[in-house]
């Protein structure tokens, strides 16, 4: 039945291209939990520190930013786990999956970062791609004039794909990878 709904063919974005991203798209599936979160709890049992504003489950970037800066030589193991979430955060929130604002990022990330070789064997390509398509399709909404999700493996599959987008080289070895 979905497959009657939905016909992909090679030019829609896969996770073949999620591959240029280095994500794991094997694994299990980053899901949400449903339930409600006191988020003070979960960031200071995570992060050690609770931010002053959060607005609806989400933080702002840049508090993560101040909040943790790069550590020192004689860290804690302590402090070292509290900067990758943190800094783990960051990239999902500003770069892998961004919302409309570009400067904040759901704490429901940080439920996954509890364990990272948990977080490891999660199929995290799989959650950037579902973002992304889920954002194309609220992007088509009339008078809508941003969107969310990677944009850069959108970017990037659009260079690949549509061939007026692709940049024309003089020097045609320069970057073999690119010109495929």
């Amino acid at each position: 039945m979905a497959s009657e709904l939905i016909r992909l063919d090679p030019t829609h974005i896969s996770v073949e291209q999620l591959r240029m991203l280095g994500l794991p798209v094997d694994g299990y599936a980053v899901t949400e939990s449903t339930q409600s979160t006191d988020w003070g709890a979960v960031c200071y049992e995570l992060l050690g520190a609770i931010p002053d504003r959060k607005k609806e489950g989400r933080i702002e970037m840049g508090w993560l930013r101040d909040t943790f800066p790069e550590p020192d030589d004689d860290s804690t193991e302590v402090e070292l786990i509290r900067y990758a979430r943190a800094y783990i955060l960051q990239i999902i929130g500003g770069y892998l999956m961004p919302d409309l604002s570009r400067n904040l990022v759901h704490l429901r990330w940080l439920l996954k970062l509890v364990d990272f070789r948990a977080a490891g064997k999660l199929s995290w390509g799989s959650a950037v791609l579902a973002t992304l398509y889920r954002e194309m399709c609220g992007a088509t909404v009339q008078n809508k004039a941003k969107i969310g999700g990677c944009l850069s493996l959108l970017q990037s599959w659009a260079r690949y794909r549509v061939l007026f987008l692709r940049h024309r080289m003089n020097h045609p070895h320069t970057f073999p990878l690119i010109t495929r």
